[in-house]
Parts: C-alpha cells; sequence; structure tokens
C-alpha cells in the first residue's frame, strides 16, 4: 500500500481531532483554549486536505469544513475576549 502527503496529512488531522477531544474530556484542555482551538482547526484542515486530493468525500468534507469555521470562531472569540478583558483591567472603555 502506497501512502500519499495527502494520507498522511489525513491521518495527522484525525489525530489531532480526535486527540484534543481526549485532552478536552480528560480536563487537560479548555474548550475555549488556543491549543485545544488549534488542535481541531489543524486536524480540520489536514482531513481536508486527504479528501480534496484522495478519494473525495461530500459529507466528509462539509463536516470537516464546518468544525474548521467553528474553530476560527472559537479562537476569534477567545482572542475578543482576552482583548476585552485586558482592557478592562486598563480602563479601556469595551465598544
Amino acid at each position: 500500500m502506497t501512502f500519499y502527503w495527502h494520507d498522511w496529512a489525513g491521518y495527522i488531522g484525525v489525530v489531532l481531532v480526535l486527540l484534543a477531544f481526549l485532552l478536552l474530556q480528560a480536563h487537560k484542555l479548555h474548550g475555549n483554549g488556543l491549543v485545544y482551538q488549534l488542535m481541531n482547526v489543524l486536524g480540520a484542515v489536514g482531513v481536508m486536505l486527504s479528501l480534496l486530493f484522495g478519494s473525495f468525500n461530500a459529507a466528509a468534507f462539509f463536516m470537516q469544513l464546518a468544525w474548521l469555521l467553528i474553530g476560527i470562531y472559537g479562537i476569534g472569540r477567545s482572542a475578543r475576549l482576552r482583548k476585552e478583558a485586558r482592557d478592562a483591567g486598563h480602563g479601556v472603555e469595551p465598544r
């Protein structure tokens, strides 16, 4: 069996997503933490690459796309909340 780069991207992506979920359940990561969100985003990208360059499966692709977008939303929301907390600590009025 020959493994191509996109196969490895998919396997690594699956490992990242599953490991993120395991670490969340083990209380080693926080669901709104940057590491958890990045593991999910990078994992989704890896699986999407394997689907785009290997055997395409529309349902799996759209699930990973949703996973990616939710992860990006989580990163943005956490960054905004951290900035607001910093600004509140320095007497800056939130928008």
